[in-house]
């Protein structure tokens, strides 16, 4: 686990930095700053409808007696893409609008499902408690 936050916050700000500069020579400074502002705002504004909208699915959910646990997840996976898409960067703004996409979302929160289940599902040998 350590090491994965580590991964995070070295070397993923270094990736960011280098393809920030290499795409700085390739383009321009200004447009490239341009690109973060752009999808700055437009995954914040994206973020902001999507989250509107499964706030909405989760209160009928909740209105109607049932547990709105997939839209909460949904809610969650949306929360962290605009995090991600306001932070400067090429790969976290791609990480950001993947998660909002609705197709691959779904294919995050199944490798996610599978995460939990193997880390709850019972080891060999492992009767619980009695």
């Amino acid at each position: 686990m350590l090491s994965r936050l580590l991964f995070l916050f070295i070397a993923v700000p270094i990736i960011e930095i280098t393809l920030l500069i290499k795409l700085g020579d390739e383009i321009g400074f200004w447009p490239t700053i341009t690109i973060q502002i752009v999808t700055g705002i437009l995954g914040a504004s994206l973020a902001r409808l999507q989250g509107l909208f499964v706030w909405n699915k989760i209160t009928m959910e909740l209105q109607s007696g049932r547990i709105p646990t997939n839209d909460m997840v949904n809610g969650l996976l949306i929360f962290i893409a605009g995090i991600v898409l306001m932070t400067p960067g090429l790969l976290t703004d791609f990480a950001g609008f993947a998660l909002l996409i609705p197709f691959t979302r779904n294919l995050f929160k199944q490798w996610i499902r599978y995460q939990f289940e193997k880390k709850v599902r019972p080891r060999d040998g492992f009767m619980g408690p009695i």
